[in-house]
């Protein structure tokens, strides 16, 4: 962000934006971005990012600014980066979840020269660039929510807030990067040097769940992730996560999420398609 702003959510306090500030706006609700929260709305962003006026007139020619740059003025005086995340996955629900539907992150909070390599990064075309991009879109924004869950005011998820502990930490860290280990509470308190009800006890208290559980639920968020990909066989994602059989993996799929991993497949197929993308 570059100059001011306001953020105008529909059913929620308009926030006001200063420069280098970041805002996170969780989704699908609208909101309205203006130089002050009175003035009307004039451009509407659609899904894809087409742009029109309020009457639906195409205007993506008309404020094309040159590379990824659109807007009324090359030296209006403010101008902003924007980034969005089309789809949720599985992974990022628990985060998804514990976000309130806007948050800002100052400059000065923030710290970070990330926005101003992003800014610097957007305006070129050379190969490779969107790959570039993406990442230090992912880098800005993890790094403005981790700025934000430190705040002593946030009720910050106590999944996130284990993975600080001495012990617990580690635990987490080894079932999130090997899901497919055979893993039980036993192996995992020998791999961090503690007796097994004691980690199962602070484990439990620390993160709010079994370890166990916690497994099962970060094995299937994986595992739905991994369903996105059309060329990812049922079995295949079962054998990922570290299910015996793809027989055990539907089971178990069905009983958290609701459906079969083929109906959840053919779910998300369904909403792609809606939003314009494809699977071919």
């Amino acid at each position: 962000m570059d100059g001011n702003a306001w953020i105008v959510p529909d059913d929620a306090a308009s926030v006001e934006l200063g420069s280098g500030d970041v805002a996170i706006v969780r989704g699908p609700d609208h909101y309205t971005v203006a130089d002050c929260p009175a003035t009307p709305p004039q451009i509407v962003i659609h899904p894809g990012q087409r742009c029109t006026t309020i009457d639906g007139e195409d205007l993506y020619q008309s404020m094309d600014l040159g590379v990824r740059t659109w807007g009324n003025a090359a030296d209006g005086s403010t101008k902003m980066l924007t980034g969005t995340y089309e789809f949720e996955t599985e992974v990022g629900r628990r985060l998804l979840e514990a976000l309130p539907p806007l948050l800002v992150v100052t400059q000065a909070e923030l710290d970070s020269p990330l926005a101003v390599v992003l800014a610097d990064e957007i305006q070129r075309n050379e190969p490779g660039q969107d790959v570039i991009l993406d990442r230090l879109l992912d880098l800005l924004l993890l790094s403005a929510l981790r700025t934000w869950l430190a705040r002593p005011e946030t009720d910050t998820p106590a999944w996130y807030l284990a993975q600080s502990d001495p012990i617990i930490g580690p635990a987490i860290r080894m079932l999130y990067n090997n899901p497919a280990h055979p893993w039980t509470v036993a192996k995992l308190a020998a791999e961090v040097g503690i007796s097994r009800a004691s980690l199962a006890r602070r484990f439990a208290v620390l993160v709010g769940e079994p370890p166990m559980t916690f497994l099962t639920s970060w094995r299937l968020a994986v595992a739905a992730d991994l369903l996105r990909d059309p060329t990812c066989t049922v079995a295949a994602a079962a054998r990922h996560v570290g299910y015996a059989t793809p027989y055990a993996f539907s089971a178990a799929f069905k009983r958290v999420k609701g459906v079969s991993p083929t109906e959840y497949r053919a779910g998300r197929a369904a909403k792609w398609r809606d939003a314009g993308g494809t699977t071919d």
